[in-house]
């Protein structure tokens, strides 16, 4: 399947969850586990704004990746972001979306525009 991997270096991205497992099987209540490594995921929240537009997204992180620190509403980085398209049939309906993937969140900062750089 296709990987997009995604320029983060010009936007803001805040935290809008806290992070939290990520359920595999809400059924159950099984936790999600990366498929290499068997490390348990965690989903985050983000508002992810660049040139203007702003998206509010889900991104698996692995659970190692999580940095203490991290506050809500507050701007954070996430190194490795990749998205990936995915598509399947669910009770006869077809979907489709976005899977954002990241190897790290950890706490970031705001981009300096240029009107405050100079």
């Amino acid at each position: 399947m296709r990987v997009i991997r995604v320029d983060a270096s010009t936007a803001t991205i805040l935290l809008t969850e806290a992070p939290a497992p990520k359920v595999r099987d809400r059924q159950t209540g099984e936790i999600a586990k990366d498929a290499v490594s068997g490390e348990a995921l965690m989903t985050v929240g983000v508002v992810y704004i660049d040139e203007g537009d702003s998206s509010i997204v889900q991104v698996t992180i692995p659970e190692s990746g999580v940095t203490e620190g991290l506050t809500v509403g507050a701007p954070v980085s996430l190194p490795g972001l990749i998205a990936r398209p995915w598509e399947s049939v669910f009770n006869g309906q077809q979907r489709h979306g976005i899977a954002y993937r990241a190897t790290a969140i950890a706490p970031g900062a705001f981009p300096v525009s240029a009107a405050q750089a100079g």
